[in-house]
């Protein structure tokens, strides 16, 4: 806004210029005129006068072209200026962010962006300490279990039971074990920290040690088994609670399929099921995505609560 009024102040002398450039031009013209015939009947017809009069005309004549240039061009820097002004415009609507969100779907399968704060490839420190896992059972709500080789992680990186199923490898001393998340360590474990089952504690170091620094990682174990469906209790058609067991690599996401074709995400309890509150896909069609991206459909498990149902399918190992 403050560029326009100084355009349409400095035009306006412009304008002005050029009128009185015409006027001295026809002034100069008629005494020019006047002069001519003055020395045409002149007797003596002297020649120093005439020469100066055409020079005179000539700068009166060159006068409004030089006068007309600033007035023709002036249009021009407005009309730069206009552009320039006009070019940060489209500068917002450049599509760079359309371009940048291009590689984003490609990116979980690739890096495992899907991930939350247990990542692929990161190494976290921290401590680990043990417990008595009773029956085996625990926050994942995965069901008594003979396996020993468990542990329950901090709440930190529980992450609202993100962390259920993940297979992670725990080095002290020169020892490593692999244990499977089962449990939850609510505080005061704080991030970072690992509570082994005794039995996995006692291999990397004596339990009468009571606490001892760990590193850990997440791990893509090789397995045999696949993927399993479990519906929760009380599930319907209406409502129900969907469980996925056996999974290799973590879970990012279950899906199930609405009646026009299209995926619903479900919220994820912190006891370890997808929840479907108005019923939507109970009974459906699941697609299960691992926090590498990939993704595995299963169809045709009915609602059979608490059943679990195999599926044939698992992730890949990474």
């Amino acid at each position: 806004m403050p560029s326009a009024p100084h355009r349409r102040h400095r035009a306006r002398p412009e304008r002005r210029t050029a009128r009185a450039s015409v006027v001295s031009v026809t002034a100069l013209a008629a005494v020019a005129l006047v002069v001519s015939l003055v020395v045409a009947f002149r007797p003596d017809g002297g020649s120093g006068e005439p020469a100066a009069a055409p020079a005179a005309s000539a700068k009166a004549s060159a006068s409004p072209s030089v006068s007309a240039e600033p007035s023709s061009a002036s249009p021009s820097p407005t009309a730069g200026k206009k552009k320039e002004s006009a070019s940060p415009k489209p500068t917002p609507s450049v599509p760079s962010p359309s371009t940048s969100a291009r590689p984003a779907p490609r990116t979980p399968a690739a890096t495992g962006s899907l991930a939350g704060r247990i990542r692929p490839g990161a190494t976290y420190r921290g401590v680990a300490t043990s417990y008595d896992i009773g029956d085996g059972d625990g926050a994942c709500s995965f069901g008594p279990s003979s396996d020993v080789m468990t542990a329950a992680m901090n709440t930190a990186d529980y992450e609202t039971s993100k962390a259920c199923g993940a297979y992670v490898q725990v080095r002290a001393g020169g020892k490593s074990i692999t244990v499977r998340i089962t449990n939850e360590c609510p505080a005061p474990c704080v991030a970072g920290q690992l509570d082994l089952s005794r039995q996995a504690f006692a291999k990397l170091a004596p339990l009468s040690a009571g606490r001892i620094t760990v590193d850990w990682s997440l791990l893509s174990p090789a397995t045999s088994d696949t993927v399993s469906i479990r519906y929760k209790t009380g599930s319907s058609r209406y409502w129900c609670g969907i469980q996925a067991l056996g999974h290799r690599n973590p879970l990012a996401r279950l899906e199930v399929r609405t009646g026009d074709g299209s995926w619903l995400s479900l919220p994820r309890a912190e006891y370890n099921y997808f929840l479907s509150e108005q019923g939507t896909g109970c009974g459906g069609t699941i697609r299960l995505t691992d926090i590498y991206g990939e993704r595995l459909t299963v169809e045709g498990l009915a609602v059979r609560a608490e059943a679990v149902q195999g599926t044939g399918v698992q992730f890949a190992r990474r």
